[in-house]
């Protein structure tokens, strides 16, 4: 069985910066791609970044040149750096990967971490 543990939110200032984490643990044999989602009340959930094993990222246009995704391999543990953040940042914010195990491939989700911007 596959985990994946999200810490790190929280409430900032806008402008501040918060840093979020999500270890991935379980039955692993490989992970392809890690990265984060969010949601906002009434909106859908939406990319925020990605990033795969050859540490290519993707970035969505939103939070280009205040977000920065980065990967620690040995670790199972993908962050999300957020500068410079802005009410329009709060959502829930969800951890993501695409993982194998012996048996198969396989999406799996974080439960979900709040990051609320106050203006």
């Amino acid at each position: 069985q596959v985990q994946l543990v999200e810490s790190g939110g929280g409430l900032m200032q806008a402008g501040g910066s918060l840093r979020l984490s999500c270890a991935a643990s379980g039955s692993i044999f490989s992970i392809n791609a890690m990265g984060w989602y969010r949601q906002a009340p009434g909106k859908q959930r939406e990319l925020v970044a990605t990033t795969t094993t050859r540490s290519s990222t993707e970035y969505a246009d939103s939070v280009k040149g205040r977000f920065t995704i980065s990967r620690d391999n040995a670790k199972n543990t993908v962050y999300l750096q957020m500068n410079s953040l802005k009410p329009e940042d709060t959502a829930v914010y969800y951890c993501h990967a695409l993982i194998a195990t012996m048996a198969f491939v396989n999406d799996y989700w974080g439960q979900g971490i709040q990051v609320t911007v106050s203006s």
